[in-house]
């Protein structure tokens, strides 16, 4: 017992409010949303882009204030599977452990691809294609890059992250600025008439609108690490969540009048911002683009890391993975054979699956690790007030905020699998349930013959 104790832990108060924002908005990279992420909205909902994102903002919020809800009792870095192995069983929440480390490992999986095609095209528009990295290459060193910094401190690696994604959205601000001034004015009567936008494709489009918060809810997972984690966190997420809805609302609107109301241009254009920039003139302003898309993939892969290994580390010091994940660094007080595996299993991959081609194992590796997310925020509207009631705190308010919160969430996952997706879209439904259910079986057979590790859920074995 007493070398438990003193085994290292987790750097504790290392991060302050603005180190877990940084987090947050470094994973949500909300700067592929006008890179990549805002043509499938464009293409649905048309001149009502930034309505759906408004609704979408909306939803994404009551999901925060339902994290904000579990994070002032529950201060651990496992977060997501302890709120809901808490509240819905501990075999429902190792459940949601295993879909929350799949998600982020994906999703970081899907960030790689993308820094390969932004660093293709920056290198282009500098008239450097030529010197363009076989993507193979370049992956691992974004991977070894980002995998050092979170090894070596999560202060640096959090405000590092930060620092990028202001950087990165600066840029497209001051050109969105431009652009707009160019026009000559903010107002743009086709968007502004609420009676002429078309609420089918505005609904529709709600899916992949929720997409682009993906990560938002990663501050939580620095909760050990955190200096008042009871009120930070929940502070960090809901601030994160609500920023981000606002800059996307904001940047679909201005993009939109930029273009001239020509919502199918940017819809068909694998570059929305670029098509934007272009159309007003401003070809120029790419390599500063990509360039600022650049740094802020790096700034979500870092992010990503961050979370994931801090959910390997939890689940492994609670007996439910292997002991060696549970190993803090003696200097650095990282979780060092977390951040090691994750960064390995990122990697291969990405190798497996590049032969797809960058753009295509993009879109795939998105879409799969957008499922685990979604289920999670579902499981986590319920788990909210359920934990009140635990606590003898219920009140009317986190019934209203989870019932919310549910039903955008349920709209959204639904949305997610119908209509069904073309052919190979339509099977990565059944290859996140296969993951799922891997998980599942797992876990009951884990519990099974470990009964004495079921209860500790319910107690703090992270130290």
């Amino acid at each position: 017992m007493g070398s438990q104790v003193e085994r290292p832990q987790l750097r504790s108060n290392a991060l302050g409010l603005v180190d877990c924002i940084g987090q947050s908005v470094a994973n949500m990279a909300p700067t592929l949303t006008p890179a990549i992420n805002i043509a499938v909205v464009a293409g649905l909902a048309g001149s009502g882009s930034w309505l759906g994102f408004l609704i979408a903002s909306t939803g994404v919020f009551f999901v925060a204030l339902n994290i904000a809800t579990l994070s002032r009792r529950h201060t651990l870095s496992g977060s997501y599977f302890i709120y809901i192995g808490r509240t819905a069983g501990p075999l429902t929440g190792l459940i949601a452990g295993w879909l929350m480390i799949g998600g982020y490992l994906v999703s970081a999986m899907a960030v790689a691809f993308a820094e390969v095609l932004f660093l293709e095209n920056f290198l282009a528009s500098l008239g450097l294609k030529a010197l363009t990295p076989n993507p193979g290459l370049a992956i691992c060193v974004f991977l070894g890059v980002t995998g050092f910094a979170a090894w070596r401190d999560i202060r640096l690696s959090s405000r590092f992250g930060l620092v990028l994604e202001v950087a990165s959205i600066g840029i497209l601000v001051l050109i969105t600025a431009v652009v707009v001034y160019q026009r000559g004015t903010v107002i743009d009567p086709k968007q502004l008439d609420l009676g002429n936008l078309g609420y089918g494709g505005i609904m529709t489009s709600l899916t992949f609108a929720v997409l682009s918060f993906v990560g938002f809810e990663s501050a939580a997972t620095l909760a050990r690490e955190t200096r008042n984690p009871a009120r930070n966190v929940g502070l960090a997420v809901t601030m994160s969540a609500l920023l981000a809805g606002l800059f996307f609302i904001a940047i679909t609107y201005f993009m939109v009048l930029g273009m001239g109301d020509d919502t199918r241009a940017l819809g068909d254009s694998s570059a929305p911002f670029i098509a934007m920039t272009e159309r007003t003139g401003l070809s120029a302003a790419g390599t500063a683009m990509y360039f600022g898309a650049l740094i802020s993939g790096l700034a979500c892969l870092l992010a990503s890391l961050n979370a994931v290994s801090r959910l390997l580390f939890s689940m492994a010091r609670y007996g439910y993975l292997a002991r060696a994940l549970a190993t803090v660094h003696p200097r650095h007080r990282t979780p060092a054979t977390a951040v090691g595996l994750s960064v390995a299993v990122i990697l291969l991959g990405c190798l497996v699956t590049l032969p797809l081609g960058p753009l295509a194992a993009f879109g795939f590796a998105g879409t799969l690790a957008t499922f685990g997310f979604l289920a999670i925020y579902f499981l986590i509207c319920l788990a909210a007030p359920l934990d009140q009631f635990q606590a003898g705190t219920l009140a009317v308010r986190h019934l209203l905020i989870s019932g919310a919160g549910t039903l955008m969430m349920t709209f959204v996952i639904l949305g997610s699998v119908w209509p069904v997706p073309p052919w190979p879209a339509n099977l990565l439904p059944w290859l996140f349930l296969a993951y799922l259910a891997v998980g599942a079986a797992w876990f009951w057979r884990f519990t099974k013959r470990r009964p004495e590790l079921v209860q500790a859920i319910f107690s703090d074995k992270e130290a």
